[in-house]
């Protein structure tokens, strides 16, 4: 069957795994999601949205970064058998990661917002730097693009294209959450940050699991490229 648009299957597997990675990236609140939220409700919305594009600038350096080193060793991912341990692996993490966001108290290692507005472009730039200060982040990379399968060789294309969605997956986040802040500015408390973590914490142990259950019952296969 033709389809009505020349739009390649494997583009919008991209795409869609490419957005739910830079939402998982983006979503735990850590210091610059904080930062974020601090700089909505002292500056306004669009400073602290901003503040999430300074981030996902340095995500995706990251993302970039973590593909790189696993695509010096696509003839073991590449691997069948490779590539389901590397999947089962990347839930486990994702599991692991859950726990972590769950229990962890993100106001602990808060940075604190100033006062002064500044620029945009001052804005964007301190969160790039706050955010390129965790290198933690690849690990969390790692278990998103191996549960994922997101690295194909000799795609450019393809690979172009989920990289791009990594961002704008980062950007849906930062937008709806600075909405929402913004809306809730006059009820929002420190107590917000912690609930918000706990459940993002929450959503993913809960998708990690169905996920690793799915692939080691077989109940359901990830897109193969």
């Amino acid at each position: 069957m033709n389809l009505p648009f020349p739009f390649h299957i494997d583009i919008l597997d991209c795409i869609i795994k490419g957005i739910l990675i830079g939402v998982i990236a983006s979503a735990p609140m850590g210091p610059v999601g904080i930062l974020c939220i601090q700089r909505t409700l002292n500056k306004g919305r669009w400073f602290g949205f901003i503040t999430g594009v300074g981030a996902a600038a340095s995500d995706i350096f990251y993302a970039l970064l973590t593909g790189l080193g696993m695509s010096f060793v696509m003839d073991f991912i590449n691997n069948e058998h490779n590539k389901y341990l590397l999947q089962i692996s990347g839930s486990i993490m994702l599991f692991i990661f859950g726990i972590y966001c769950f229990k962890s108290n993100p106001m602990k290692n808060a940075h604190k917002s100033s006062n002064k507005k500044g620029t945009l472009t001052h804005n964007a730039i301190t969160a790039f730097f706050v955010t390129l200060s965790n290198p933690l982040i690849i690990f969390l990379f790692m278990a998103t693009f191996a549960q994922f399968a997101f690295v194909i060789p000799d795609h450019p294309l393809e690979m172009s294209v989920g990289y791009l969605s990594i961002v704008l997956g980062a950007l849906l986040w930062w937008f709806g959450l600075t909405w929402l802040i913004d809306k809730l500015r006059n009820i929002f408390d420190p107590n917000g940050i912690t609930i918000i973590n706990k459940v993002i914490g929450s959503v993913v142990m809960i998708f990690s699991l169905i996920a690793l259950f799915g692939l080691v019952f077989n109940l359901y296969q990830l897109p193969e490229f």
